[in-house]
């Protein structure tokens, strides 16, 4: 088989990461990869995030012996989909092999990643919901070149089928209408934490309509969005157009 095109998807949490994942893993044609780096985050950080012990048990505690997985080894399908959370590349780790990769940055309006972030685990901090981390991470690949693809979850909510087929078209793969549907319920790809995050996206078997006005947020969560908001603006402005 020759060597499958890769993609990393870069975004934060809560941000449609999961159900992107499962609309590429929909195509018939793509591996998925769930946040490999996650344990060696998990290690570095001390974070006591849920299921802690259990992400850790399941991956490489050292973020370099996950490279093979993702630049070398054979995935079995001519695309393989790489779901990667920016905060989990702290700034110490060389993102030198994603010069290899398709790099795409997927975003989401700081007001509604800071309430639906809220809801599951309290007001985070700042770096756990990786803006600055993101425009960080863009900003080096793009000095390096190619520039990153950048898309919009509200952008794909809105007009599903048009922003992918966007998508497809940019990273050089043919959409597919199957990437529209999925089977409902938790998918052999998912990491160990699923059983925490993954609810909402395991009772989907698409992509859910258009969202609505901005959530209204008060103190903290108020100071936090607003303290986001630059940095997703920065990357924002380079998004796809869709119509």
């Amino acid at each position: 088989m020759t060597k499958p095109h890769r993609i990393a998807m870069w975004s934060g949490p809560r941000n449609l990461s999961t159900a992107m994942m499962r609309s590429f893993g929909a195509r018939g044609d793509c591996a998925c990869v769930d946040e490999p780096f996650y344990a060696h985050y998990l290690i570095r950080t001390g974070l006591p995030h849920p299921v802690r012990d259990k992400v850790i048990a399941s991956q490489p505690a050292d973020w370099r012996e996950v490279l093979p997985g993702l630049t070398t080894e054979p995935c079995g399908q001519p695309i393989q989909y790489q779901k990667h959370m920016v905060q989990h590349m702290l700034p110490d780790m060389d993102l030198g092999w994603t010069a290899a990769m398709t790099n795409v940055f997927l975003i989401r309006e700081p007001e509604r990643v800071a309430a639906s972030f809220a809801a599951k685990r309290g007001l985070p901090d700042p770096d756990e919901l990786g803006f600055d981390r993101q425009w960080e991470m863009f900003q080096e690949m793009a000095a390096r070149g190619p520039v990153p693809l950048v898309i919009d979850s509200a952008d794909i909510r809105r007009a599903p089928a048009p922003a992918l087929k966007a998508l497809c078209d940019g990273i050089g793969i043919v959409f597919r209408e199957s990437m529209l549907s999925w089977q409902p319920g938790p998918h052999s790809e998912d990491g160990v934490w699923g059983e925490v995050w993954y609810d909402a996206v395991n009772r989907s078997t698409g992509f859910a309509g258009a969202e609505g006005a901005l959530p209204e947020l008060g103190g903290d969560l108020a100071r936090l969005a607003d303290k986001l908001r630059p940095a997703y603006e920065k990357i924002a402005a380079h998004r796809l157009a869709i119509r």
